[in-house]
């Protein structure tokens, strides 16, 4: 098995030197911006970290298919910031910000392929099954997207419906990755399948971490403003607890539908919105869900014969993603 620094390392030298096509640079700049502005590459260190449960032989066969959760991801993040109007991403201004719409929409989707090449250079065993569980995520995460886009609409959204979404817009991306890495070092049938469970409870037990930490972050840990649900008007697992707990839902929704054209009012539609998520303890709420999403993705990779150690590093893994929250 691999250690946590020689993963660090390994991730490290992957995205130092990726490349991607030169010309036109209009078309390609932002991606090596996305790439540049980094991130704790989260799906590729997990496919790198399940892989190296059942071996430790890495080659170019193993590292580009891997790095393409992460540009996929990238690609994900790119459009996402058209449709949340977001100004920051990790702490800089997103691509659409920084150059254009337009730009954002065509770099994006040049990214996509960009992902799907990477993937084509998997081993030749077990290509089919690799592009068929990216191209089935993929789909998903799309759906995903669209049930967030709408609920928008929607006065009040059924927790169950919330799940759903984030299951689709965020947790299979992380399962993909899980599954991926035993899939690509040839892992019986069964140990791949709890292992796509575990990243998809770890996945969940992230969104609600992220929608948590949109309210309740530290802007500079965080990477792009805090309250951006808020301000967007955008529901998120807190809003949906909130609906289900207060009896003041008119009163809620009023403080939710407020103005945010200016800095003072942005300021206080979030206020008026955290005031309620406090006083519902809605905040306590997310962690204790976090924890029981957690403890969810350690009992999928229980009992399929993972001994102590390799059981270790998964809850090592585990409590790195969500620690921030708790």
């Amino acid at each position: 098995m691999m250690t946590e620094a020689q993963l660090d390392e390994i991730l490290r030298k992957l995205f130092d030197d990726i490349t991607f096509t030169a010309e036109p640079t209009g078309l390609y700049d932002p991606l090596r911006y996305m790439i540049a502005i980094g991130g704790k590459r989260i799906r590729p260190r997990l496919c790198l970290t399940t892989y190296s449960l059942f071996s430790n032989r890495i080659d170019d066969s193993i590292l580009v298919p891997t790095s393409a959760l992460e540009v996929f991801h990238s690609f994900t993040l790119m459009h996402d910031d058209i449709m949340d109007r977001s100004p920051l991403r990790r702490g800089v201004p997103t691509v659409w910000k920084k150059w254009n719409e337009d730009t954002a929409i065509l770099s994006g989707d040049v990214m996509l392929i960009d992902a799907y090449q990477r993937i084509a250079q998997a081993p030749s065993k077990v290509m089919t099954r690799v592009l068929d569980l990216f191209s089935r995520t993929a789909a998903q995460v799309c759906d995903g997207q669209q049930y967030d886009m709408d609920f928008e609409s929607e006065t009040e959204v059924p927790m169950e419906e919330y799940n759903k979404m984030i299951g689709l817009k965020t947790a299979v991306l992380l399962a993909c990755s899980a599954e991926m890495g035993a899939i690509l070092a040839e892992a019986c049938p069964d140990r791949c399948a709890a292992l796509y469970q575990y990243g998809y409870e770890l996945g969940m037990a992230f969104q609600i971490a992220d929608d948590y930490l949109d309210a309740f972050g530290d802007e500079k840990v965080f990477g792009k403003p805090i309250g951006g649900d808020i301000v967007n008007g955008k529901k998120s697992w807190l809003t949906v607890r909130a609906m289900e707990k207060t009896s003041d839902k008119a009163g809620f929704l009023t403080a939710f539908a407020l103005p945010a054209d200016t800095p003072e009012q942005k300021a206080a539609k979030i206020a008026a919105v955290k005031d309620y998520y406090l006083r519902l303890g809605v905040d306590a709420d997310a962690k204790e869900e976090i924890v029981r999403s957690t403890d969810r993705a350690m009992d999928a990779v229980s009992g399929i014969g993972f001994g102590p150690l390799k059981m270790e590093t998964l809850r090592r893994f585990a409590e790195r993603l969500v620690g921030r929250a708790k």
